[in-house]
């Protein structure tokens, strides 16, 4: 089949953006023709499993649903952007797509305006909601909701990656015929690439990948490339042999990294920070010096990264729509820990049916509560290590059969083949 896949957005660094290109290279891998359209101006960069990238032309201003910096284009809140440049952007996508066909189908990201975009490209097409949307830019929106609304009513198919973004569609875009083309489909993580390693192996590996980063000086510094230096500070950070604790996401409010930072602050371990935004500085200016801040890491990097945490930390205090952070840890071995709530709790879920009876309290923690987190992460930090190996064994076996991303493409592709049917 040759697909179309709409993102918006750029290819490194967010969840979104992880997925576009995960899902690229699982359809390519099931023999497909993928294209993706999105706003990445380094397409090079990325594994995208042999895709054709395509940028196309919107212009200067690019509607998000958080405010951060991009190379050459100027954000603006989703809902600020006045109706006529939202459907200028819409259109200019529309044509883009168009300009790709034949196409079997397409498969577009987020709500709006991935909903509003499919509409307009005429071809048959499947909306994958992300959550962030819905919660940041419109929750509380009437005019977006309805928008939205209308839009989906045109799609073959709307994915939701958990139960939770199932009632926050409802609740968000309100009632209407797109509803009976909901479907389940969480994200997915590479099995194959995401695997447990020694730990001898894997640091060097992460070293070498280090290694192979471009330049990023101060002078000149892009937050959303890894940090200058990283191999040196890593390979003295995982000298000895102390427990390590991993976060890896973005640096902002709602991540709740303040709050895995509190947690520590009487726990015996070093810790390691991996991602960029808004919060980067003010986290650094709180955090002593067990701990390393590394800028965002690719796949290529996190793969032998979390071979190496002992327990990788989900803390957000904000809804999310799955948490594909924990299960590539979980892919690797490394025991998630996560908030309790929206669809991270739809991961502990999944964690605590293969781990032990007596390990199962360990997948989660209470949502905002830094004496629970601290106790959970005391309690994981000290298993003997014999338990903590069959807790990481679990962990992997959930990842193997819940969220590998072949299984999440084809039943993509066989909801499109079904709804077309």
């Amino acid at each position: 089949m040759r697909i179309l896949i709409w993102h918006g957005y750029l290819l490194g660094g967010t969840g979104s953006n992880v997925y576009t290109r995960s899902l690229a290279r699982a359809w390519r891998r099931l023999g497909n023709e993928v294209t993706i359209l999105c706003q990445e101006p380094h397409p090079e960069r990325y594994d995208v499993g042999g895709a054709h990238v395509v940028r196309p032309e919107i212009g200067t201003r690019l509607p998000v649903f958080v405010l951060d910096d991009y190379e050459d284009l100027t954000p603006c809140l989703l809902q600020d952007m006045p109706r006529s440049e939202r459907d200028d952007y819409v259109a200019a996508n529309a044509a883009a797509i168009q300009g790709q066909l034949p196409a079997d189908f397409l498969l577009t990201n987020h709500v709006l305006l991935g909903g509003p975009v499919g509409a307009a490209s005429g071809l048959p097409f499947a909306v994958k909601a992300h959550g962030s949307e819905l919660e940041y830019s419109m929750r509380g929106n009437g005019e977006l909701g309805a928008w939205a609304n209308d839009a989906l009513t045109s799609a073959r198919a709307v994915i939701a990656g958990s139960e939770h973004i199932v009632r926050v569609l409802s609740e968000v875009v309100g009632p209407g015929p797109y509803e009976r083309h909901v479907r389940l489909g969480p994200p997915g993580v590479d099995v194959e690439e995401f695997h447990p390693e020694d730990r001898t192996t894997a640091l060097r590996r992460l070293l070498d990948e280090c290694r192979r980063d471009p330049p990023n000086p101060a002078s000149r510094y892009d937050q959303r490339l890894p940090d200058e230096g990283n191999a040196a500070r890593l390979e003295a950070f995982f000298a000895g042999d102390r427990p390590t604790v991993l976060y890896v996401g973005k640096l902002s409010e709602e991540k709740g990294v303040s709050l895995l930072l509190e947690a520590l602050s009487g726990i015996e371990a070093r810790v390691l920070i991996v991602g960029f935004g808004p919060a980067r500085a003010e986290l650094e200016a709180a955090a002593d010096d067990r701990y390393l801040f590394t800028g965002p890491l690719e796949h290529r990097h996190l793969a032998h990264l979390w071979p190496l945490a002992d327990v990788s930390v989900t803390p957000s205090v904000f809804p999310e729509a799955f948490g594909m952070v924990a299960a590539e840890a979980a892919a690797c071995g490394s025991p998630p820990l996560v908030a309790r709530h929206s669809g991270l709790a739809e991961v502990a879920a999944a964690l605590e049916v293969e781990y032990p009876a007596r390990h199962r309290h360990l997948a989660s923690f209470e949502n905002g509560s830094a004496a629970d987190l601290a106790q959970r992460l005391a309690e994981l930090l000290s298993l003997p290590r014999r338990e903590w190996q069959t807790v990481s064994d679990a962990a992997r076996r959930t990842a193997v059969r819940h969220w590998s991303w072949e299984h999440v493409a084809a039943s993509i592709s066989d909801v499109m083949a079904g709804q077309q049917s």
